[in-house]
């Protein structure tokens, strides 16, 4: 019974890849016809979006041995530890997932716990990716003198640069948390900054360009079950890869505290000797040397 399961998962998966291949394709060629731009922003010029968590695993997307099989052969990056966790509500209609590393958050301990978010589109076709940076954090912890400082990198499918997103150490007790990152335009950084709002009670937080102008806002549901923000972003600055930063900076809040609480055990650990410093080699890879001789 086992193997006639298993044969009937590899052959819905082989008829999933091929047809992913031909959505990624249309996708693609879809991409190439339009812009680096978001689509058009509504009327009031901000264009919107939702971020809705589910609060069970019990999901269309990747319930049953055949839907999860299909998913791994659409996209190598849906990994067999995936867990789709949320969607993206544009103009009342689904157009992405995120989901992350499940058994690499909750399985692991020390250096090895790490947090790794996907991004995927309807058709569960992979659009970037978002990882949380235990050395580049664990290191700004340390110059913080134990305030959990949290980095992510974030790879984009269609972009030649990462970008990278870090919490401020600069940072008084009760005080709102501020993350930043650029963009790359034709050679020139963009700036941005992420505030989190003073009065705030599901995870409230505004955007500011380089020269302190609001630009953008995540407005958490207090009231929701899994987790629910309204996102929106001004036209002029909805860049497709500023939408995924927000996008994956909402779905990241529901581990937010814990990954504060993660980097502070760690520092803690790593000062009394507890734990080994040791970084993982997909991480290790993300700081390698591009001119290194090969």
């Amino acid at each position: 019974m086992t193997t006639i399961v298993a044969r009937s998962a590899d052959a819905a998966a082989e008829a999933a890849a091929n047809d992913a291949a031909r959505e990624e394709l249309a996708e693609r060629a879809t991409a190439k016809k339009g812009s680096s731009k978001a689509p058009k922003p509504g009327k009031d010029g901000w264009h919107r979006f939702t971020v809705d968590v589910w609060i069970t695993n019990f999901n269309k997307i990747e319930f049953g041995v055949y839907k999860r099989s299909r998913n791994r052969a659409k996209s190598r990056q849906f990994t067999s530890d995936m867990d789709i966790f949320a969607e993206i509500i544009e103009n009342g209609e689904r157009t992405g997932l995120i989901g992350y590393r499940e058994d690499l958050w909750k399985q692991q301990t020390g250096m090895d716990k790490r947090l790794v978010f996907k991004l995927f589109s309807d058709t569960v076709n992979w659009r970037a990716t978002m990882d949380l940076m235990i050395g580049r954090s664990l290191q700004m912890t340390i110059g913080a003198r134990g305030l959990p400082v949290t980095a992510f990198s974030i790879n984009t499918d269609d972009d030649n640069f990462l970008i990278y997103l870090e919490r401020s150490a600069n940072k008084w007790p009760f005080m709102p948390d501020n993350f930043s990152f650029f963009l790359m335009n034709d050679n020139q950084p963009e700036f941005y900054r992420l505030k989190r709002d003073l009065i705030d009670l599901a995870g409230d937080y505004t955007l500011y360009d380089q020269h302190g102008n609001v630009v953008g806002a995540i407005d958490g549901k207090v009231f929701s079950l899994g987790g629910k923000w309204h996102c929106k972003v001004k036209q002029g600055h909805a860049d497709k890869r500023l939408l995924t930063v927000m996008k994956l900076f909402a779905g990241m809040m529901i581990f937010n505290a814990d990954s504060r609480r993660h980097m502070k055990s760690l520092y803690r650990d790593v000062r009394r000797g507890k734990v080994k410093p040791r970084i993982e080699t997909q991480e290790a890879d993300l700081y390698k040397n591009p001119r290194r001789t090969r």
